[in-house]
């Protein structure tokens, strides 16, 4: 029996997960977990990459010790990547997306217009894209772009360190806002605007197949086996996706964690008016097809606001936050998890408060005040962005699926329904890891296709059902949200 070792890379933390498939069921367990903490230094915020190698290394010693594995698949947060000379040597650490070089995105509008730009690439106008981010590089360090033998993005950086194999997945090439759309190929057109050269990015592959085997000396540091490293959906929200436990062509998707990710998949891209205006994303999903979904601040806010607390010495768990929560007055005030005050890292519950003031509303005092202000703009938003994708494709989902970490929140679940007034079918869990997972099973010839990698997850982890309740108070909520979020 094959054992599969998969590597789930978050913003805020990572873990590894020993699987093995038997009986048409997965059996998964956690072996590794552990933080991943941005390093700002001289000003900018770094990924600590060196580090969160070093935590794969550690991983594969203890999947080792375990009793060994067959293969390796790897997913990672979308958009950032590592500049890497001709000798494959990193020129620096990769700048993390929260990293203020950014600030001034907006500025390369003056070269290539909005529309222009999503038209070609299909991709919601965020600071936080590749694009954004190597304008900034062409702007104040044009000298990396110049010694810089390739670009090469956080999954299969990863993957490259543990093969020595180049490559770039479809799923992470389409969250950098570089990508045209329905070619699914570089855009020579944008690159040639901006002055970034072509010769840095690598020819898009799909997902499914095998990149290497671990280098020799790899095998010979951690005493691992030649293990084969597969080429997964290397963009969690993509990986995430491919592990909703649903047969169904149609279904609306939440997957839940820093950042909320909702959405349909789609087998073209969706770039008429309606996305356009709604600022819909067009990414690549695990076998090609389109993901047409909307970037959300998720939990990003309340895990930030925890940090908070901390330093102030009050060390709140989440189920204690959404206890305090369930006992708060409902639909006191609303933000817009979206807002820009909302993006750095930083003192959330000041900024949550100052957004109520400036807004007219009631201004949150208590830790419980807070958090259900956060979750019920969140489900409202939810509510929000429901109803435009329904627009957008003119089809009507009956149900939302919640998926990764959001699933835990009873709470946010059950307001999620409740806003939307519709059923959620919140699970599983892990359908990042178990996305990834799927894509090994079908590489290595277990499983046939993801509708029947669906089947199995459906069959082998448990699924909750929320029903909504209380719609009218959710409407006459939703509407004084709709007047604060324009």
């Amino acid at each position: 029996m094959s054992r599969y070792l998969v590597f789930d890379y978050g913003a805020s933390s990572g873990r590894a997960m020993l699987a093995t498939y038997e009986n048409e069921k997965i059996s998964m367990k956690e072996i590794h977990r552990f933080t991943n903490d941005p390093v700002t230094v001289n000003g900018t915020m770094y990924w600590d990459i060196l580090r969160l190698f070093f935590e794969m290394k550690t991983a594969i010693t203890k999947a080792v010790n375990d009793g060994g594995f067959d293969y390796i698949g790897i997913d990672t947060w979308g958009v950032d990547f590592a500049f890497v000379d001709e000798d494959g040597q990193l020129l620096q650490n990769p700048v993390h997306y929260r990293d203020a070089r950014t600030n001034d995105w907006e500025e390369l509008f003056n070269i290539i217009p909005r529309e222009e730009l999503y038209d070609r690439t299909g991709i919601q106008l965020i600071s936080l894209n590749t694009i954004y981010q190597l304008y900034a590089v062409k702007k104040n360090q044009p000298w990396l772009l110049e010694k810089a033998d390739k670009i090469i993005f956080m999954p299969d950086l990863l993957a490259y360190f543990l093969t020595g194999v180049k490559y770039t997945e479809y799923s992470m090439a389409s969250t950098t806002q570089l990508l045209d759309a329905k070619k699914r190929t570089w855009d020579k057109e944008i690159l040639d605007k901006l002055g970034i050269p072509e010769r840095l990015f690598l020819p898009v592959s799909m997902a499914g197949d095998f990149v290497g085997t671990l280098l020799p000396e790899i095998q010979e540091e951690l005493g691992a086996p030649a293990a084969k490293v597969v080429r997964t959906a290397g963009h969690d929200t993509g990986s995430a996706v491919l592990a909703t436990p649903t047969q169904n062509d149609d279904f609306l998707y939440i997957s839940c964690g820093t950042w909320a990710l909702l959405g349909t998949e789609i087998s073209e891209p969706c770039m008429n008016d309606l996305a356009k205006k709604y600022n819909f994303s067009n990414e690549g999903g695990a076998t090609g097809d389109i993901r047409l979904l909307k970037n959300i601040m998720g939990t990003w806010i309340l895990a930030e606001a925890r940090r908070q607390w901390t330093r102030e010495g009050h060390d709140y768990g989440f189920g204690e936050m959404e206890s305090l929560a369930k006992e708060a007055e409902p639909f006191k005030c609303f933000i817009d998890p979206d807002d820009a005050i909302f993006a750095p890292p930083g003192n959330m519950p000041r900024r949550i408060k100052e957004y109520c003031e400036k807004t007219g509303q009631y201004v949150p005092q208590t830790v419980g005040e807070i958090v259900r202000c956060v979750d019920e703009s969140l489900a409202l938003k939810f509510r929000m962005f429901t109803e435009q994708t329904e627009e957008t494709t003119g089809k009507k989902f009956p149900a939302i699926n919640i998926l990764g970490g959001g699933v835990q929140s009873k709470l946010l679940c059950q307001m999620t329904a409740d806003a939307a007034g519709r059923k959620v079918v919140a699970g599983p869990i892990e359908a990042t890891a178990l996305g990834n997972l799927a894509m090994q099973l079908i590489a290595s010839g277990e499983l046939q296709d993801v509708k029947a990698a669906r089947k199995v997850i459906e069959n082998s982890f448990d699924t909750y059902y929320y029903d909504p309740v209380d719609s009218a108070a959710w409407d006459e909520a939703y509407a004084r949200f709709c007047k604060i979020v324009k």
